[in-house]
């Protein structure tokens, strides 16, 4: 073993900050400023339609205002410079708003960034304990390679466990101060670079190249820059393409009306340019245009603080529309670990006399098990851990042989363990193995639940019911699920008699009994097939096909390797309940969508009664009626709309990089809301905005 190299315990990893800037920080306004000005180039604005009329508008208004410096101006170049001033900050707020978005996503990339770190592996040429190392750069180490991770080193890039066990500390990764057991086999042997072994020893082989690891897929997951349109955003980019084209084609027909109106009155003066493209910026869904990107970007965002990576806007977007979630028992529903629920005496002892045996059985049973015996016993009858060093006690520790601990309180044998084991005990000592305590035996296993004897010496004092419980607030979790029209099923292992009971107690909808991986995928495909999307959650490589096919497969950050290539989101806190954390935030980021598409829609009426009237009052005096807010002048009118137009993207960029507050409610009822409240509020708005600004401008003296 080379010992003359740099301890890798040298470099150690940076903990990646969990502190969320605030929304308008320095630290992330100033840039987006910077970025919102860098955004103007043509192939940018490109990529929004709607911004695009915008930008061409402004730059077809700044022509006019040098025509109009020239002499040849169709109306004051003071007042075409301000329309083309505002239109230009239309377009800057609308970049500055993406880009603002961009920034929160880049500022938790740049913090995932500080996890990167050379350090010197331990590269082993045969993938086995003890053998000599020798030391390199983890930059040097290559998929299929392997490398060996004792107590204290820095775990140098992804790999798979293939020797040994150890206590890990993830909280470079997950945010998450408590350790995490890595071993070889089964579904948690994948460890991630810049994490740190704790205890023991790994031997490792590399599972990805340099560029190519977990945390590298992580930074570019968080890029906005790099998020590509959901469907359900194309779909919306169309509609509002096709209403730009709709006012466009009317705002053009207008010109030649005027003129013709014009010479047929003899009176007046024909509309002009830049009042033709203020109406068009104004008529054009310029508010949702101008921030869609921002909430696509911020949906992420969101997905990113509860400590999820979504690999694209696509699986946050499928998250909000998911018909039917999967889910497994064991950690979703039930905590995971069996806990005392009862104590079934057998005859002629007391439940006092069994829980007082059972728990002084426990008080070295470190399992979670062990400890919630005690715990039950305590809140039961207030029996209190005692001292055992005064009893002189001999703990007798669990094996696979014969399923038993307990304690030996001198010439007393305190035991407990599963019933067979026990039996057996029992009849080693020529003791008599009561019925009664055999029926409680199975009738804990009919309800589910798991049954441990308990024994003081020969005689067998009763049964310790350990059953799944039911996480709280779960059921009513789900209950807000069903009023979205959110399908949940439970699926198992387990026997159909467990799980009906432990379905029933959580209020799901279904639930599939003793599934295999054969099943998940037969059943996600089915429900697939009925036109749904379906979410799941999954850690194993049994579970990977499964996820493959889900429409939303969120993957434990602590599973496989093949479980977090196979989904599309991964969990960091490695906590099954996220999935419906995810679905609300997916639902939130539609919620927010559709709240402000159908503000910026109906805010186009208020800019209608404001600039139509003032385009055309001196060819026909009559519509001086349609001046219901009584505006100083055609020009303040005109003026007011487009500032307005401008300033409300500003004032709406906080609603969409936070997202309006999410409720479990139908999508009839969410429609009902948004008509009442955004679009009666969008509708309302603009008529006392327009109007005070044409106050701020008249008393100014800038009309």
């Amino acid at each position: 073993m080379d010992q003359s190299v740099i301890n890798p315990t040298e470099a150690t990893p940076v903990q990646a900050p969990r502190k969320s800037l605030n929304l308008f920080d320095g630290a992330l306004v100033w840039p987006a400023m910077l970025d919102a000005c860098k955004k103007l180039h043509p192939r940018t604005q490109l990529r929004s339609p709607v911004m695009f009329v915008v930008y061409v508008g402004s730059i077809i208004t700044t022509l006019l205002w040098f025509q109009a410096l020239a002499g040849h101006g169709e109306t004051s170049a003071g007042f075409i410079l301000a329309t083309a001033v505002w239109l230009w900050f239309t377009v800057l707020f609308a970049n500055f708003a993406e880009a603002l978005a961009e920034g929160r996503s880049k500022a938790q990339a740049a913090s995932l960034r500080n996890l990167r770190q050379t350090v010197t592996a331990k590269k082993l040429e045969a993938p086995k304990h003890g053998e000599p190392w020798q030391a390199c750069p983890s930059g040097d180490l290559r998929k299929g390679m392997f490398f060996l991770a004792e107590a204290g080193d820095v775990i140098p890039v992804d790999g798979e466990v293939v020797d040994g066990v150890a206590s890990v500390d993830e909280s470079a990764i997950t945010g998450e101060s408590a350790p995490v057991i890595r071993e070889s086999g089964g579904d948690f042997g994948s460890v991630t670079g810049g994490t740190r072994v704790l205890s023991d020893w790994l031997v490792v082989q590399v599972s990805a190249n340099p560029g190519e690891t977990f945390l590298d897929r992580m930074i570019g997951m968080v890029e906005g820059a790099s998020r590509k349109k959901t469907p359900n955003e194309i779909a919306l980019t169309i509609l509002l393409v096709a209403l730009t084209i709709v006012f466009l084609v009317v705002t053009v027909t207008l010109l030649p009306f005027s003129l013709f109106a014009v010479q047929a009155s003899g009176s007046g003066a024909p509309v002009t340019l830049t009042a033709l493209v203020a109406l068009l910026v104004c008529l054009i869904p310029t508010t949702i245009g101008g921030l869609l990107s921002a909430i696509g970007v911020a949906g992420m965002s969101r997905m990113l603080q509860a400590n999820v990576i979504a690999t694209s806007g696509r699986a946050v977007e499928a998250a909000g529309d998911v018909d039917v979630l999967l889910m497994d028992k064991t950690g979703t529903i039930t905590f995971g670990n069996r806990q005392a629920s009862a104590f079934l005496p057998a005859p002629g002892v007391t439940e006092e006399e069994l829980a007082d045996v059972a728990q002084l059985a426990s008080l070295a049973d470190e399992t979670p098990e062990g400890r919630s015996i005690v715990v039950l016993a305590k809140n039961r009858f207030n029996l209190r851990e005692r001292a055992m060093e005064s009893l002189g006690a001999v703990f007798v520790p669990f094996t696979a042989q014969t399923r038993m601990s307990g304690v030996d309180l001198g010439e007393r044998q305190l035991r407990k363990g599963a019933a067979s084991a026990l039996r057996r005990h029992m009849e080693a000592l020529g003791a008599v193995w009561p019925g009664d305590v055999e029926r409680s035996v199975d009738e804990a296993s009919r309800r589910g639940s798991t049954p441990l004897v308990v024994a003081d010496g020969s005689r067998v004092m009763g049964v310790v019911e350990l059953k799944d419980v039911v996480k709280g607030g779960i059921r009513e979790r789900f209950a807000e699920l069903r009023r979205m029209g959110v399908k949940t099923v439970m699926v198992t292992g387990d026997n159909k008699l467990t799980a009906a009971a432990i379905a029933a107690e959580a209020g799901v909808d279904d639930f599939i009994a003793e599934a295999t991986p054969e099943e998940k995928l037969a059943l996600i495909r089915k429900y697939q097939s009925e036109g749904k999307l379906v979410a799941m959650t999954g850690d194993g490589t049994n579970d990977a096909p499964a996820l493959a096919q889900a429409d939303v497969a969120v993957a434990m950050n602590s599973g496989t390797q093949a479980a977090k290539e196979a989904g599309n989101m991964v969990d960091l806190d490695s906590n099954p309940t996220k999935l419906l954390e995810i679905v609300e935030i997916g639902k939130q980021m539609l919620m927010t969508r559709g709240a402000l598409t159908t503000f910026s829609i109906s805010n186009d009426i208020a800019k209608y009664f404001a600039i139509v009237p003032a385009m055309f009052v001196a060819t026909y005096p009559e519509l001086k009626a349609l001046d219901v807010m009584g505006l100083t002048s055609p020009a303040s009118a005109i003026m007011s709309a487009v500032i307005f137009n401008a300033l409300i993207i500003v004032v709406l960029i906080p609603l969409a990089l936070r997202g309006v507050r999410y409720r479990a409610i139908g999508a009839a009822a969410l429609l009902r809301r948004n008509m009442l409240i955004y679009g009666l509020g969008g509708l309302l708005l603009p008529f006392a905005g327009i109007k005070l600004i044409d106050m701020a401008l008249t008393a100014l003296n800038l009309t």
